[in-house]
């Protein structure tokens, strides 16, 4: 059976499917363009405008879009951005691996790139002192070159992200800042307005079952401390949001969740350890930047970031490693 014998699949319906493919996510807003546009090129009568679209036509259209896309390999995967709150549709491949996926669009050397960035974000900025779980531009420059010590984490023949190439030239600054561009351009990365690259709803999606496999440790018991954490709410991974003042403590949540979270206890206590919980403690780039050092620096130079963030995090490395 093919898309087209879907039952009202017609034109306009393959027309927002290619559409959502070349995006690989969109959101409701980012359909109302789409969708007028493509309604225009059919009907030659009354033009429609974008906020015409509403939010029934948008579901219907992504509804018929998802039963198509599951004859080809493909889910179309709800979610809802950590930040701006909005639900985000994104196509997810479930007939490839990650290193596929992104194979296509870049080499090994990219790809080994790709994976040291993963690793920086999961691992090295990711710990029970602060968990950043996002890149700077300068940290991104640093991991240019592959580190010749043997990773702390290493994927092994079978890991989907790591180069088949013996040998990982790295990449030139140069390359790197036009890495940065195609990965957000591509609907992987993001860029905060502070400066940091994180990873989108989308690439979160897509790529959970590598980053669990990768940095979380199988064996280890639910109330562990592991590096790829999960909102208490809604179960999605968290890579911005707030947690517990222990810094062994699991608990984490995203700020968009917290409000029906918490309506639902009867007091804000801890549900895994008991311990008061403020929500004053960030998970993602705010773990950097709400920080006093951070906002300090900020103060004396003006409001510039310059090399600020890096300052930090390496502060908190050192302070981290001092104590074990």
């Amino acid at each position: 059976m093919e898309a087209g014998q879907l039952a009202d699949y017609g034109n306009v319906n393959r027309a927002f499917l290619q559409a959502m493919l070349a995006r690989s996510s969109m959101t409701f807003r980012d359909s109302r363009p789409v969708l007028a546009a493509i309604l225009n090129a059919e009907n030659q009568g009354d033009q429609v405008r974008p906020e015409q679209i509403t939010e029934e036509t948008f579901e219907a259209f992504m509804a018929t879009a998802r039963e198509a896309a599951s004859l080809f390999d493909y889910e179309i995967r709800r979610t809802q951005h950590q930040v701006t709150k909005q639900r985000v549709y994104a196509f997810v491949n479930t007939a490839s691996d990650p290193q596929t996926q992104l194979a296509t669009t870049f080499n090994h050397d990219e790809l080994a790139f790709v994976r040291r960035v993963l690793e920086a974000m999961f691992d090295k900025y990711n710990t029970p002192r602060m968990e950043v779980i996002a890149i700077t531009d300068m940290q991104a420059v640093k991991l240019a070159r592959p580190n010749r010590r043997e990773s702390a984490i290493n994927g092994g023949d079978n890991d989907p992200l790591q180069s088949q190439s013996t040998s990982d030239r790295g990449l030139k600054h140069s390359e790197v800042e036009t890495m940065l561009i195609s990965l957000v351009g591509g609907g992987w990365f993001e860029k905060s307005r502070e400066g940091f690259y994180s990873l989108t709803p989308r690439a979160l999606l897509e790529l959970r079952p590598w980053l669990v496999g990768t940095f979380n440790d199988p064996d280890a018991d639910e109330n562990e401390w592991q590096r790829v954490k999960f909102c208490a709410a809604c179960k999605d991974i968290v890579t911005v949001g707030v947690r517990c003042a222990d810094p062994d403590c699991v608990f984490r949540i995203h700020n968009i969740c917290e409000d029906a979270f918490w309506r639902m206890k009867r007091s804000k206590d801890c549900p895994k350890c008991s311990r008061a919980f403020k929500g004053d403690l960030h998970v993602g780039e705010k773990a950097v930047t709400s920080t006093a050092a951070y906002q300090r620096g900020r103060r004396q130079s003006g409001g510039r970031r310059s090399n600020l963030a890096d300052e930090v995090l390496q502060q908190s490395l050192d302070e981290e490693e001092d104590e074990t």
